[in-house]
């Protein structure tokens, strides 16, 4: 088993998918973690803006970075 890199109520961003050009995506709450696929652990996460749910894989997410961490 993988180690999970998100915690449950962290906050990240998701990341634009292999080829897409757009900027990074919306912010989004980790609201559970899942089994990996692979080697990549997967996330039930919320979107904050439009509280959307999905599960994505921790390849697809960035942590949201603060003014003392940046």
């Amino acid at each position: 088993m993988y180690p999970h890199k998100f915690a449950i109520g962290q906050r990240a961003v998701l990341r634009p998918g292999p080829g897409e050009t757009r900027p990074a995506g919306p912010t989004v709450s980790v609201t559970r973690q899942l089994p990996a696929e692979g080697r990549d652990p997967q996330y039930r996460i919320k979107v904050d803006q439009d509280g959307q749910e999905r599960v994505v894989r921790e390849s697809q997410l960035e942590a949201v970075r603060t003014p003392a961490s940046a």
